[in-house]
């Protein structure tokens, strides 16, 4: 358990003192859901560079850049520790395909909801059984409903702690990060994709939109796969 004091103490510590206390506190429970991002790159050169007992995974939807599997594999070699992927249910798919069609989540809200519960949703339940910390590259500037998120909070659905070291981060400072820490990144941030999903559901955005405005651009929406709704 994380007591009020502990938490208290969380919020005030900068990314890398969280993580290390959390990392000692739960030496076999704390995992880290990366997708490769700008911010998740951040904090996957935090764990792995300074060593901590945290599992590092990522989940293949299918539908992925091939952007992703390059930095993946680069991260691997540079780190010299692997990132564990997980995979959607392959008769999941071959249902929501074979009845739905390739692409049906241009279709309706409902459609592309589906598919990400098929593709992320529930490979990362199964990522997240035994787990007791769950930490996360969220920001509050990333989003609408991400403004009300806290730095450590109870996830009651899945029954363990929700660590968001960078929520109070702004996009400057992680970038910044990255430049200090010579941290390898997505090319696709070089051309205009900030927040990169699935291939299909991801495009470049314009100077002063919203990071999220590029994810299931066609639709108007909180820009949310299900992941985070809490």
């Amino acid at each position: 358990m994380i007591s009020q004091e502990e938490a208290d103490i969380l919020k005030r510590l900068s990314a890398e003192e969280g993580l290390k206390l959390l990392s000692s506190k739960f030496p076999q429970g704390a995992v880290f859901s990366t997708s490769l991002g700008q911010e998740d790159q951040v904090i996957t050169d935090i764990i792995f560079r300074n060593q901590l007992p945290i599992k590092v995974f990522t989940l293949d939807t299918g539908r992925l850049f091939p952007e992703h599997y390059e930095l993946l594999a680069q991260n691997n070699a540079r780190y010299k520790r692997k990132t564990e992927v997980y995979f959607p249910e392959s008769s999941d798919v071959e249902q929501y395909v074979n009845e739905k069609g390739i692409n049906a989540f241009y279709h309706s809200v409902e459609n592309r909801k589906e598919c990400c519960f098929i593709r992320k949703v529930k490979p990362l339940n199964r990522a997240l059984e035994h787990a007791e910390v769950w930490i996360t590259g969220l920001r509050a500037e990333q989003s609408e409903n991400r403004e009300h998120m806290q730095v450590i909070e109870w996830d009651e659905e899945r029954r363990l702690y929700k660590y968001n070291p960078l929520m109070h981060w702004s996009y400057p400072q992680v970038l910044d990060y990255l430049a200090e820490y010579k941290v390898q990144e997505l090319s696709l941030h070089q051309k205009g994709f900030i927040s990169v999903g699935c291939q299909p559901c991801s495009r470049a955005i314009a100077e002063g939109e919203n990071p999220r405005a590029g994810r299931w651009w066609w639709e108007s929406s909180q820009k949310e796969c299900g992941l985070h709704t809490h």
